[in-house]
């Protein structure tokens, strides 16, 4: 990566999203340091009961220029649960965030064409409300105090604790999202919400986080067609293929789980509903 002073130097042409003038007087760490000495950017160093809080219904975008950290944060927030997309510039991120719905957004401050407190500027005079975290190894309380005055909701410097980093966008997450129920129930289908638990008839099933993912908007929305779509956008990341039969084998797989009586039905051409296979009877 080449380090945020170097994007300053003559002949580095800027594209749609100037920065403040001058050059920056805090380069980035090399990705080498940047997560720090808590270990690499995945979700080996949580623990269990971490890793089950994390909502696979949390899509966030990283918006990260540094090839080796960028992939890094994905691949450790996909572990933790999150569905994650990625951006290498400013461009790329005002299209994704305009095209998509996002829980969070990552931001690192300079990008190869511009300040990202630019892009963060224009979305809050747009009126968007999306929690955004800087991280960034702009350190002094001046680039923090631009970085709020902008419309920054969170600010983490580098390097930075993998753990700290998923713990602030989880509760960045979950601030915007409405209050839900702690307990959902189907039947005799539990989910505990707080505690990220299913149950069948009082026995304790073991689900993927995307399995949860599935089953919890399944649950939500009980009595209601819910799209393959609809499935797609809240569950997976950009990655998945719409067309694909992923959501298909995943609806199999939770089937096999829950055991009988089937709770999933599938509506032709439509989509999947759940619902009480006693409730008619």
């Amino acid at each position: 990566m080449m380090d945020d002073a170097a994007l300053m130097l003559p002949g580095r042409r800027r594209r749609a999203y100037p920065g403040p003038p001058g050059p920056d007087p805090y380069p980035a760490p090399s990705s080498a340091s940047a997560l720090g000495t808590v270990g690499t950017a995945t979700a080996a160093e949580l623990t269990i009961e971490q890793r089950r809080v994390n909502s696979q219904n949390m899509r966030v975008l990283v918006l990260e220029d540094d090839p080796e950290l960028g992939p890094a944060i994905v691949t450790g927030l996909r572990e933790c649960g999150f569905a994650v997309d990625f951006a290498g510039d400013l461009a790329d991120a005002d299209f994704k965030l305009a095209v998509n719905t996002y829980d969070c957004l990552i931001a690192d401050r300079m990008l190869p064409d511009g300040d990202a407190l630019t892009l963060l500027a224009a979305q809050r005079k747009a009126g968007s409300v999306l929690p955004v975290l800087l991280l960034t190894a702009l350190d002094a309380v001046t680039d923090r105090v631009a970085g709020f005055e902008h419309g920054a909701d969170d600010y983490l410097v580098k390097p930075f604790a993998f753990a700290e980093l998923s713990a602030r966008v989880r509760a960045l997450c979950r601030r915007g999202q409405p209050t839900r129920l702690p307990e959902l129930r189907v039947g005799d289908l539990e989910l505990d919400l707080p505690r990220r638990r299913v149950r069948r008839d009082g026995v304790l099933l073991t689900l993927t986080a995307k399995e949860f993912a599935v089953l919890e908007v399944l649950m939500l929305r009980a009595g209601e067609v819910v799209t393959r779509t609809e499935l797609i956008e809240r569950c997976w990341d950009e990655q998945a293929e719409p067309l694909s039969n992923v959501v298909d084998v995943l609806i199999g797989q939770l089937r096999r789980k829950l055991g009988p009586p089937e709770l999933i039905a599938t509506v032709r051409g439509a989509g999947y509903l759940i619902g009480d296979p006693d409730a008619d009877r």
